[in-house]
C-alpha cells in the first residue's frame, strides 16, 4: 500500500515508518523541507507540504492511506496560557491541511487514521472506558481532543473512512513517558507518584505501529479505536514493575501537591488517569505482542 504520512518524524512517526516499510509498504513523509531529507530506502519519499510552492497532490495521486500523527508535545512544558493555544491550534490547524489535502486529491486515500488521546474521556478512578464510552471529559486534554477529533471526521464528507486512534501512554526506550518515569529508579529515589491509585492505560510502542497499520487494512473498522493494552495498571502497581524489572528499590512517594506545584496543570499526566480497554480492535482479531506490564518493560528496558 502506497502511505503518506503527517507527523511522521516525530516518536510515533518514525517508529510507524520503519514497521511500514518493513512490512513492505511504501511511505510518503508530508514534510515542510525536503533539503535536509535523505530518502534511505527505496519505498521511503519526502513530499513537500505547507509551503506556498508546495504542490502534495500532484505526488500522491496514488495514495490509499493517510495517518496523521501531526500536533505539539503536551508534555514538553508547563501549560501556560499560550502553550495550550499552541497545543489546541497545531492539532486543529495540521488536520485541518490534511483534510484539505484529501479534498484536492482526484483519487481520495481509502482511509485517514488521525492521531487522538484517551484523554478525552476525562480522568476517573473507578469508571472504565471503551470505544462506546459516550463521556467526554471537562478539562483541558478532553476539551482539546474532542475538537479535533470533530475536525478529522470531516474527512468523511469526502467519502474516506475515518479512524481516530485514541493512544494511551505509549512505551519506548528513547521517547515518550517512559525514560522520564524510569529516571528516578535508575537514581535510587523511585516511588509511588501521588495516591498511587491512578490508571495508567499503557501501550508498548510495537503494538501501537501494528495497530495503526491493522486499522489501516481492517475496513470495517471506522471512528474512535483504542490504542491501550488490555491490561491497564495502577501507577503505584507500574512503579513498582519499573523498579522489579531494573532492580532497583521503589520507596519515595512524590505527594500529589508538589507535582501540581511544579508542573501546574500538566500534571494531570501522572496525578490523574482513567482505565481504557482496546476492546473494539480485540474484537477485530487484533493479537498483542505486549499485555503483560513486565513483558513489556522486559523487552523495553533489556534490550
Amino acid at each position: 500500500m502506497n502511505i503518506a504520512i503527517a507527523g511522521g518524524t516525530g516518536f510515533v512517526g518514525t517508529a510507524l515508518t520503519h514497521y511500514l516499510i518493513s512490512k513492505g509498504h511504501t511511505v510518503f513523509i508530508l514534510t515542510r523541507n525536503v533539503n535536509n531529507k535523505k530518502e534511505q530506502h527505496p519505498n521511503l519519499h519526502y513530499v513537500k507540504w505547507l509551503s506556498p510552492d508546495s504542490t502534495p497532490e500532484a505526488e500522491l495521486t496514488s495514495i490509499d492511506a493517510i495517518v496523521n500523527l501531526a500536533g505539539e508535545s503536551i508534555n514538553s512544558g508547563r501549560w501556560t496560557t499560550e502553550r495550550k493555544k499552541r497545543i489546541l491550534a497545531s492539532r486543529i490547524n495540521a488536520t485541518e491541511k490534511v483534510v484539505n489535502l484529501i479534498s484536492s486529491l482526484p483519487k481520495k486515500p481509502e482511509v485517514l487514521v488521525n492521531a487522538s488521546a484517551i484523554g478525552i474521556y476525562g480522568t476517573s478512578l473507578d469508571e472504565t472506558f471503551t470505544e462506546s464510552s459516550k463521556r467526554v471529559g471537562s478539562d483541558f486534554l478532553a476539551t482539546t481532543v474532542h475538537t479535533w477529533e470533530k475536525e478529522a471526521q470531516k474527512a468523511e464528507d469526502h467519502g474516506v473512512r475515518t479512524v481516530l486512534a485514541r493512544f494511551g501512554i505509549i512505551l519506548g526506550e528513547r521517547e515518550g513517558a517512559l525514560p522520564r518515569m524510569v529516571l528516578p529508579y535508575k537514581m535510587f529515589i523511585g516511588g509511588t507518584i501521588a495516591s498511587g491509585q491512578q490508571w495508567l492505560s499503557w501501550v508498548h510502542i510495537q503494538d501501537v505501529v501494528r495497530m495503526i497499520e491493522f486499522a489501516i487494512t481492517q475496513e470495517s473498522i471506522q471512528g474512535p479505536l483504542n490504542i491501550t493494552t488490555p491490561e491497564p495498571k495502577r501507577m503505584k502497581d507500574f512503579g513498582k514493575t519499573i523498579g522489579a524489572v531494573i532492580g532497583r528499590p521503589h520507596w519515595l512517594p512524590v505527594p500529589s501537591f508538589a507535582l501540581r506545584l511544579l508542573l501546574g496543570e500538566m500534571s494531570t499526566l501522572v496525578v490523574d488517569g482513567q482505565k481504557v480497554l482496546p476492546t473494539k480492535i480485540q474484537q477485530m482479531g487484533y493479537r498483542f505482542l505486549y499485555e503483560n506490564l513486565e513483558e513489556a518493560l522486559e523487552n523495553i528496558l533489556k534490550t
